[in-house]
């Protein structure tokens, strides 16, 4: 279906990807405990409405470029290998007492600051539009699993942003709806954060191995 690979695949690494804490969790999660779910869910839509900015610069970028020269995709997958690699590697290697101080400083420097619906929802936005390794991981992500020589590569790319986006928001609304009782005890568990980080980290390592070995 337009060129799109491992599908499946795909599921489950979105699927793993949400449910691995991270600076957007962070957010929200402060937000929802500051501010109430109300917050939160804004705070979510804000960030899911930055990642249709990467979709779309994604799926029209990349597409001109890996069209346009055999040696620009290669470039781009070890590029995008390497990245997905050093990803995991962090995940795996991760110190988890650092990651749960800094997320209760978070909280409290959230409760310190109220702001308005619409102030939370662009700064979510703005966030995750001018978040560098939101943008690194777009690229190095969504092209192995659009075969090179599909012939409809931008609405491949489109597609997947737009599964991406939704099953973000689901999850970052669910995090949102429940940070005021089970994320926030759940939260506190280091060792659960610390096997889930792992396990998610050795699936990036996976995903850049088999993006590295991919051919046009």
């Amino acid at each position: 279906m337009l060129g799109i690979t491992g599908f499946a695949f795909f599921l489950v690494a979105v699927f793993l990807l949400n449910v691995t804490p991270g600076p957007d969790t962070a957010y929200i999660v402060g937000r929802s405990v500051a501010q109430g779910r109300g917050a939160g869910i804004v705070s979510a839509l804000g960030i899911s409405a930055g990642c249709i900015v990467h979709t779309l610069a994604c799926a029209f970028g990349l597409t001109a470029i890996l069209a346009a020269s055999a040696t620009a995709f290669t470039v781009i997958k070890i590029a995008g290998a390497i990245y997905l690699i050093y990803l995991g590697a962090r995940l795996i290697l991760a110190k988890h007492d650092a990651d749960a101080n800094a997320a209760r400083e978070t909280q409290a420097s959230e409760k310190a600051a109220p702001k308005s619906l619409r102030q939370l929802f662009a700064q979510g936005f703005v966030t995750n539009v001018l978040n560098p390794k939101v943008v690194l991981f777009f690229v190095s992500f969504f092209p192995q699993f659009v075969a090179a020589d599909s012939q409809h590569k931008t609405l491949a790319f489109l597609t997947l942003g737009i599964v991406f986006i939704a099953m973000s928001t689901v999850w970052n609304s669910f995090v949102a709806w429940i940070a005021g009782s089970v994320t926030e005890r759940f939260a506190g568990k280091v060792g659960v954060k610390k096997w889930l980080d792992r396990g998610v980290g050795g699936a990036f390592v996976g995903l850049g191995i088999k993006l590295a070995t991919t051919h046009r």
